[in-house]
Formats: structure tokens, C-alpha cells, sequence
């Protein structure tokens, strides 16, 4: 069984490689420019701050008005270790998320998959994006995540309304 200073040498030898800081760091500076860009392409969105996580997961909220107005939220993801980004419906807090778990699991979803309530659980539905992202191509990445999102989004609107 390995120690937590097993693990800590482990995770010192890895970062004077270097190579894990320069990934981070332009991982967190995509999804940083993705929201900025989200934010002027969509102004009637709302945008919530960036979460950096701790090397598992970073996203962002980028939430159409009349699913705000129900509680809900749409979070663009990035998982770290599957490298790739995912959109989630989510609810404001858990008491919203169990509601709408309970409404969708008795609706035709499509492709959609409903999540189930569980602790560690975050979303209604979780839906991939992009799987291993070009990240050396930032521009077409953007436009492919964005178009994305908005299908995400109106495939959401539509199982709601």
C-alpha cells in the first residue's frame, strides 16, 4: 500500500518534468477563452466564474434565460484524465436536480441518458462534446464546442418545454 508521501514523491518527480504545469495551464487558459468568447457570441447567456478544479474536473455555466428561470443551468465540462469535454444539465442545488432526474426519467430522452441520484452526482444528463481535443487548433476547437453546446442546449429546451 502506498503512502501519501509515496504518492507526493511521485507527483514532485512528475512536476520537474514540467510538462504537467504547461498542460494545466493551457488547459485552464482554453476553457478561460472559451467562456470569454462564449460570453461575447451569446451576451443573452449567463456566464458563471470558472471552477479550475483539482486536476479532475473544469468547467463553466453557460445558461440560456428560460432554463435559469427554472433553476437549472447547462455546465461545460473538462474532465482531465478522459480528456475530453462534456455538456451537463444541472440543477441549482439537489432538491432541483432530484426534481427534474424524477420528471425526465419518465419522458422519452432520446439519446440522452438520465443521470440518478447519488452522492458525487452533478448533473440530469451528461452528453460529450468533444472527445481528445486538438487543443493545437484552439480557434476550431471553440467553434466545434460551441456549436456543440447550442445543439445540447436546444435539445434540453425541447425535453423541458
Amino acid at each position: 500500500m502506498e503512502s501519501l508521501n509515496d504518492h507526493i514523491r511521485e507527483y514532485t518527480n512528475q512536476l520537474k518534468k514540467g510538462q504537467i504545469q504547461k498542460a494545466y495551464k493551457g488547459i485552464i487558459a482554453f476553457m478561460s477563452g472559451l467562456c470569454t468568447y462564449l460570453g461575447k457570441n451569446h451576451p443573452d447567456y449567463s456566464l458563471s466564474a470558472m471552477y479550475s478544479g483539482y486536476m479532475d474536473m473544469t468547467y463553466f455555466a453557460f445558461t440560456p434565460t428560460d432554463l435559469k428561470k427554472k433553476n437549472l443551468k447547462i455546465a461545460i465540462v473538462y474532465l482531465h484524465e478522459q480528456n475530453k469535454f462534456e455538456a451537463w444539465l444541472g440543477g441549482s442545488n439537489r432538491k432541483v436536480q432530484a426534481l427534474y432526474i424524477d420528471r425526465l426519467s419518465l419522458k422519452d430522452t432520446g439519446k440522452y441518458i438520465v443521470s440518478h441520484v447519488s452522492p458525487g452526482v452533478d448533473s440530469i444528463i451528461e452528453s460529450t462534446l468533444v472527445e481528445l481535443p486538438d487543443f493545437d487548433d484552439s480557434d476550431k476547437l471553440r467553434k466545434l464546442i460551441e456549436m456543440a453546446i447550442i445543439e445540447f442546449i436546444n435539445d434540453m429546451i425541447t425535453l423541458l418545454f
